[in-house]
C-alpha cells in the first residue's frame, strides 16, 4: 500500500448516515453486506467537493464538457474503447439503469435473461418492467464461476428480448474474458438480444495485469446491441453522490432508453458532477493504493473461509466483495447463524442462491480479521 493513502484508520461510521452501518446500530454486528467501502473517498474527490460546495449555488445542472472528456480518456487509456460523446446517458444510478433497459427493449410480457447468482436488481427490475425474468444459472468449473452457453441457449424463448450481463460479475467476483464475452455476444447476435452490461466494478480488477473488456468494445456489431452502464461510485466510494451513466452507440436505442427514464428518473446532481470528473482525472495513484490493499484483503479472505470447515469461495478476480458457499455448515439460514455470531453480511436469497452469502472486504484489515475470527468460531460452532 502506498504510504500516502491510509486504508488501516477509516473514519468511524457508527452514528452517521450511513446505511451500512445504521442496519446493526446498538448490536454487536460487524457490517459487511452492502457494496460501499468504509474508506475516504480521494483526497482529491474531496477538494473538489469543497470547492464545489464553496461556489455556494446548487441549481439544476448538466454534466460539463470537462466530465465528459474525462470520461471519453479515462475509457480509452483504461480499456482501448473509444466513444463519443453523443453515446452518454446520465443516470443517478446503476439501478435506475438496469431498470430502464428493461422498459427501453420490447414490451409487457417480453422476457429478460440474467444469470444467477446476481446482483438483486437483475431480478426485480425485469419484474417491475411487466416483463418475465428467466434465471440462467452460472456453473462452478476449474475452480471459478463460469457461464453455461447450453443453459442460456436452452432458456431462451421466443419473447426474449433483453440479456442483462454483470462484468465483472458481482457476487461471484469474475472478470470475465474476451473469449467468455465473445461467447456470449455470439448467443446474443444469433437470437437478436439487445444486451444490458453493467460494469460499475470495471475499474476493480484485482489480479494483477488483467484488463477489464467492456462487453460492447467487442467490435462494433456487438456495440449496435448494447447499452453499457458505468460508474465512478464503487471504484472511489461515492455512491451517494448518485453519478452514473449509460453509453449506448445505437441511436434508435439509446432514443428508447431516454424515453424510459422521461418523467421517472431525476438528473445527476452537480456534486455528483464534481466528484466524477475528479475521480476521472485526478483518482488513478488513490485507486492503484485502494486495489493493493483490496488484493492483499481478498488473499487473506480467500485462505480464511477455506481453511474453514462447512464454508468455501473461489478466488476473487473483481470488486470487492467474496461469494461465499455455507451449504456446508448444514443450517437452514446461514446468514441468520453468522449474524447471531457478530458478522452482517448479504443473504444470498436476494441473489437467488439460498445457502450462500455476500461479505463486503472494503473494509480497515482489523475489522475484516476480527470478522473471519468470528465466522470462524461460528462454524465451530455449528
Amino acid at each position: 500500500m502506498r504510504a500516502e493513502f491510509d486504508f488501516d484508520h477509516p473514519p468511524d461510521r457508527r452514528g452517521t448516515d450511513s446505511r451500512k452501518w445504521a442496519r446493526y446500530a446498538g448490536r454487536d454486528v460487524l457490517p459487511l453486506w452492502v457494496a460501499d467501502m468504509d474508506f475516504p473517498s480521494p483526497p482529491c474527490v474531496i477538494e473538489a467537493l469543497h470547492a464545489r460546495v464553496d461556489h455556494g449555488v446548487f441549481g439544476y445542472g448538466d454534466p460539463p464538457a470537462s466530465l465528459v472528456e474525462a470520461v471519453i480518456a479515462t475509457l480509452a487509456g483504461d480499456f482501448q474503447w473509444n466513444i463519443r460523446p453523443e453515446w452518454l446517458v446520465w443516470l443517478p444510478g446503476l439501478v435506475p439503469g438496469l431498470n430502464a433497459a428493461c422498459r427501453a427493449v420490447g414490451g409487457p410480457g417480453d422476457a429478460v435473461l440474467t444469470a444467477v447468482p446476481i446482483y438483486p436488481p437483475f431480478l426485480t427490475a425485469p419484474l417491475y418492467s411487466d416483463r418475465a425474468c428467466i434465471r440462467v444459472p452460472l456453473v462452478q468449473s476449474g475452480g471459478c464461476w463460469r457461464w453455461d452457453p447450453d443453459a442460456l441457449c436452452a432458456a431462451l424463448t421466443p419473447r426474449a428480448r433483453l440479456l442483462m450481463l454483470s462484468n465483472p460479475h458481482n457476487p461471484v467476483g469474475r472478470a470475465w474474458s474476451r473469449e467468455e464475452l465473445l461467447e456470449v455476444a455470439a448467443i446474443a447476435e444469433r437470437h437478436d438480444l439487445v444486451v444490458c452490461s453493467d460494469e460499475v466494478h470495471a475499474d476493480l480488477l484485482l489480479v494483477p495485469g488483467r484488463r477489464h473488456v467492456p462487453f460492447a468494445s467487442l467490435d462494433p456489431a456487438v456495440a449496435e446491441r448494447s447499452i453499457t452502464l458505468m460508474a465512478p461510485s464503487k471504484t472511489y466510494n461515492i455512491p451517494g453522490l448518485g453519478c452514473s451513466f449509460a453509453i449506448v452507440s445505437n441511436a434508435p436505442l439509446r432514443r428508447r432508453l431516454r424515453h424510459a427514464l422521461r418523467g421517472i428518473v431525476p438528473d445527476v446532481n452537480v456534486l455528483g458532477f464534481a466528484a466524477a470528473e475528479a475521480a476521472y482525472r485526478h483518482g488513478a495513484a488513490w485507486r492503484r493504493a485502494l486495489l493493493d490493499y483490496l488484493r492483499a484483503s481478498a488473499s487473506l479472505v480467500h485462505d480464511a473461509i477455506n481453511d474453514t470447515p462447512g464454508l468455501s469461495m473461489t478466488p476473487v478476480e473483481a470488486t470487492y466483495l467474496a461469494w461465499i458457499d455455507a451449504r456446508g455448515l448444514g443450517r437452514a439460514d446461514p446468514h441468520a447463524h453468522l449474524e447471531r455470531a457478530g458478522v452482517g453480511l448479504s443473504r444470498g436469497e436476494d441473489f437467488g442462491a439460498p445457502g450462500f452469502v455476500r461479505l463486503n472486504f472494503g473494509c480497515s484489515r482489523a475489522l475484516l480479521r476480527e470478522a473471519l475470527s468470528r465466522i470462524r468460531r461460528a462454524a465451530a460452532g455449528s
